[in-house]
């Protein structure tokens, strides 16, 4: 992928009512030098860099808690990863445990924006050996 161009994936979370069709169609209305493939999760945005920046800044504003997005190392329709053409999915398997992850994080997101606040649990202490051992020999 040239300097010039970007791909990206914007992954809808789990907690969204967005759809993949409804982000495409908004992707899709800005501009036409943008190439938008409609995914299970999502859609791929490639474009010029500049162009994908623009476009994730916009989806960003409009659902700032349910679409997150990261650089894809190949372009859309590449050969290597490209079912049509027989290519692999190794990083499939990632993807899915992310976009599960999204829910959480969008959960999160949206208690911070509601002004809850976060305490951490204290820490626990750890557990003596002769503690441990007195544990494992109980039957």
């Amino acid at each position: 992928m040239s300097e010039e161009r970007e791909t990206r994936l914007f992954m809808i979370s789990p907690r969204s009512m967005l759809t993949p069709d409804q982000l495409v169609r908004m992707v899709h209305s800005f501009g036409d030098e943008v190439l938008v493939k409609e995914t299970c999760y999502g859609c791929l945005v490639e474009a010029p860099r500049v162009k994908v920046r623009e476009i994730l800044a916009k989806v960003r504003e409009t659902y700032p808690n349910e679409v997150f997005s990261k650089i894809r190392a190949y372009r859309c329709s590449d050969p290597r990863r490209c079912r049509a053409q027989h290519g692999t999915r190794p990083g499939f398997a990632q993807l899915e445990e992310e976009w599960a992850l999204l829910a959480k994080i969008q959960y999160g997101l949206d208690q911070v924006e509601k002004g809850a606040s976060y305490s951490p649990k204290e820490d626990r202490k750890r557990l003596d050996v002769k503690a441990f051992k007195k544990i494992c020999e109980v039957q």
